[in-house]
């Protein structure tokens, strides 16, 4: 097999729909299949999609996987993970929708240099721009200092302020970037069997960021491909947790990536400064919440 595509699913029927009919509604040039994993639905939506492709199933183009309980987006997909024996494995997010041969360019280009361990493609949101998730730097405590403070804001074509989401970089260019987005990921499976599953301590956010970060720390190349597209309707997906939820899961990733990485590498001074300033993040991004509600 060349290629597995894990899709997560969490009671976006419609969505999830969607993402999948735009892969397999085209002529592929390689072997694939589907992993559609259900992150414990409440809604009924894996068993409508079981209905929807039941002769995708019984041909063993997609295979099901049911989670008891929901344990996070790396879970998820290391349920699939474990199971797949492609050469490549693209993670898809359930609110993406793929375009023309973006597919087959992805895996020509990859397999073209046998140095780069994971794949990112240009990631458009609905409105056309491009998803600045789709390429981005480690968040060291400078790269995350000048977006906190605003400056990645204000100055987007600074090499030094931009940095965290390469703002001055030509998105229409190919390059090598630190890391890419959990919803279009095409990683080569030697570079997983090296570095090992997602990290499921990140329940929802930072686990595509760690993975990046332990492919490169092992040697391979993160590339931001430009030629090929797919659509993120971003947000789409995020029928899931509840508001608090998700902010709650947004920092504390933050706090577990910088515990994990740079806290032995930064003074405690630092370290201090990083952790009351994920505090202050979160606690303001909570007050907003409320007064919302």
């Amino acid at each position: 097999m060349d290629l597995s595509i894990i899709i997560v699913n969490y009671q976006t029927y419609d969505l999830t729909k969607q993402t999948i009919e735009s892969v397999i509604n085209k002529e592929h040039p390689f072997t694939y299949e589907i992993y559609l994993v259900d992150d414990a639905s409440q809604d009924g939506s894996l068993e409508k999609l079981q209905q929807d492709f039941k002769e995708e199933n019984a041909d063993g183009l997609i295979k099901f996987i049911a989670s008891p309980e929901n344990k996070g987006f790396a879970h998820a997909n290391n349920l699939a993970l474990k199971q797949t024996k492609a050469r490549y494995v693209l993670l898809l997010n359930s609110d993406t929708v793929i375009f023309n041969d973006c597919l087959a360019k992805c895996l020509k280009f990859i397999e073209e240099d046998e140095s780069i361990g994971a794949l990112g493609c240009k990631v458009l949101l609905a409105d056309g721009n491009l998803d600045k998730a789709c390429r981005r730097s480690f968040p060291t405590f400078s790269v995350s200092a000048y977006r906190m403070l605003g400056l990645s804001h204000f100055f987007p074509k600074s090499k030094r302020f931009g940095k965290y989401n390469l703002t001055y970089l030509d998105k229409n260019q190919t390059y090598e970037v630190d890391c890419l987005t959990g919803a279009f990921m095409l990683v080569r499976s030697k570079a997983i069997h090296s570095v090992g599953l997602l990290d499921e301590e990140f329940f929802m956010y930072g686990e595509d960021v760690d993975w990046c970060y332990r492919i490169k720390a092992d040697g391979w190349k993160i590339v931001y491909y430009a030629g090929a597209e797919v659509v993120h309707y971003k947000g789409g997906s995020k029928k899931r947790p509840e508001k608090s939820k998700l902010t709650h899961e947004f920092y504390r990733a933050m706090y577990l990536f910088y515990n994990k990485h740079y806290k032995d590498t930064y003074p405690w001074i630092i370290t201090g400064i990083t952790y009351s300033g994920i505090g202050v993040m979160y606690g303001l991004k909570y007050l907003k919440n409320f007064l919302e509600r």
